[in-house]
């Protein structure tokens, strides 16, 4: 399975439900990056997507998007053969 990686902030309820989304296809550790903790890495996460709003998703080396784009990828059957890419 791919690696996940997301940041997030502690009261985000978009980055809630990705996340659940996210174990209930399988995916058993998510790496959270907390940009509300570390505030360097909210830098790094707009200079990375173009965008200021969490949850940002990364799988493997592929930039998902938010929770809405997730959600949707989902939607049209794209996530789990992106999660399961080699």
């Amino acid at each position: 399975m791919q690696a996940v990686k997301m940041y997030t902030t502690a009261v985000c309820p978009y980055c809630i439900r990705a996340k659940q989304l996210l174990k209930a296809r399988g995916v058993e550790h998510i790496e959270e990056i907390r940009i509300d903790q570390l505030p360097a890495e909210r830098d790094q996460m707009m200079a990375t997507t173009g965008r200021r709003t969490v949850p940002q998703i990364f799988i493997g080396s592929t930039h998902v998007g938010g929770c809405d784009d997730l959600v949707a990828l989902d939607a049209k059957g794209g996530l789990l053969p992106l999660l399961q890419a080699a």
